[in-house]
């Protein structure tokens, strides 16, 4: 008589356990980095505005800066799949890609989630006070919307109001490193914060099913796909309209305004996705096509900014 094996959550059999370098290597794999790199230019972008001289002590900085950055962000993103392994595992587009499907064990991701915050902080901390507490009210932000303690993430509109404090927050960490905050840096953060919380409203509409199935009450779970769509369309609108007067009021260089000529070609994207239905491959086409066009409205911010300090 063979008695079952049970293999805790994660675990997988492997033959041999896997040595140090192999399990670091399986636990740097499991991090979402396209996610982490994407919201590397809210921080850096920050930076360049408050960044005067190309030195290379400077660069230097901006290095450790952004490598900090990257740590935070990876343990935000971390976090949140450390606590939601359970329903990812139900979710057939994000199973592969979780931990578990990566032979990491759950205790040891959370642990290298910890990691990540701590040498985040310890190099924040070094970089200037301003910029440690900006980046433990990041973490805080994370963990009131991963924790199952807290679990904003299942909290319509409160949800919402996080990402839009937090996505002007990464703004405002980067601008600290040269420079002290000002209603100036809050004004052009809120730009970054609406555009991340649009497109997390649309994020939430593209996950509908999986996060019904798994009893999350995201926006799109509590008032439809619909309307939580147009919602996220009305908040993009909303970001176009806030640079436009940030470039007419010279907050942000005034050739800006061009970056508006973006905004129908986003429209028609945005309606072409609503009239071939709100699945899951037609809003990932559309997260390219915007986080594109936001791309590209970043090069021109940053191109702008030195180009008006060397003309």
């Amino acid at each position: 008589m063979h008695r079952k094996v049970t293999r805790p959550l994660g675990e997988v059999a492997l033959g041999s356990p896997p040595g140090y370098a192999q399990t670091l290597l399986r636990l740097f794999l499991s991090i979402r980095w396209d996610e982490v790199l994407v919201l590397q230019g809210a921080p850096l972008i920050g930076a360049c505005f408050t960044l005067r001289t190309l030195t290379v002590s400077n660069l230097l900085a901006l290095a450790v800066f952004g490598f900090a950055s990257c740590c935070l962000v990876a343990h935000v993103f971390a976090l949140n799949d450390w606590s939601g392994i359970h329903g990812d595992l139900r979710d057939p587009n994000r199973t592969a890609g979780t931990f578990s499907a990566k032979g990491v064990n759950r205790s040891a991701f959370g642990i290298f989630a910890m990691v990540l915050l701590v040498l985040s902080l310890l190099i924040f901390a070094l970089l200037g006070k301003s910029m440690l507490i900006l980046a433990v009210a990041i973490a805080g932000l994370g963990a009131l919307y991963s924790v199952p303690m807290f679990h904003f993430k299942g909290r319509p509109v409160l949800n919402s109001l996080l990402h839009l404090v937090g996505g002007t927050l990464h703004f405002l960490l980067g601008y600290a490193m040269w420079a002290p905050l000002d209603g100036r840096a809050v004004a052009i953060g809120c730009f970054f914060g609406l555009v991340f919380t649009a497109g997390h409203i649309t994020h939430e509409t593209r996950d509908y099913e999986a996060d019904l199935v798994n009893g999350i009450k995201t926006n799109a779970v509590a008032f439809g796909k619909v309307r939580a769509f147009v919602a996220g369309l009305a908040l993009f609108t909303i970001a176009y309209a806030l640079l436009a007067a940030l470039a007419l009021c010279s907050m942000v260089p005034r050739v800006l305004l061009a970056a508006t000529a973006l905004y129908p070609v986003h429209l028609y994207a945005s309606l072409q996705t609503m009239r071939s239905g709100l699945k899951f491959e037609n809003l990932r086409r559309l997260q390219t096509c915007y986080r594109l066009l936001y791309a590209a409205i970043g090069i021109m911010m940053v191109a702008a900014t030195w180009l008006g300090r060397t003309i």
